[in-house]
């Protein structure tokens, strides 16, 4: 199992549209809008880290709205 923490960066309006759309996808088990340096923080959980980054590379980084993201690992 893998699980990480991403930080998303959105452009000025557009945090609640990415907050609703991460919501949708299969993976992302919390998405929540955040103060502070980043917009958006996100957990994803999947059945691999591969899974994972295909999760973040093929549905999240092509979010309308998204302008930059930064993946944590979960590692213990």
């Amino acid at each position: 199992m893998s699980k990480v923490y991403l930080r998303i960066n959105t452009s000025v309006g557009k945090e609640k549209e990415v907050r609703d759309s991460l919501r949708k996808i299969k993976g992302v088990t919390a998405a929540d809008m955040v103060t502070g340096r980043y917009d958006v923080i996100a957990i994803i959980e999947e059945e691999s880290y591969e899974n994972t980054f295909k999760t973040v590379q093929d549905k999240i980084r092509g979010i309308k709205g998204i302008t930059r993201t930064e993946t944590d690992l979960v590692i213990e």
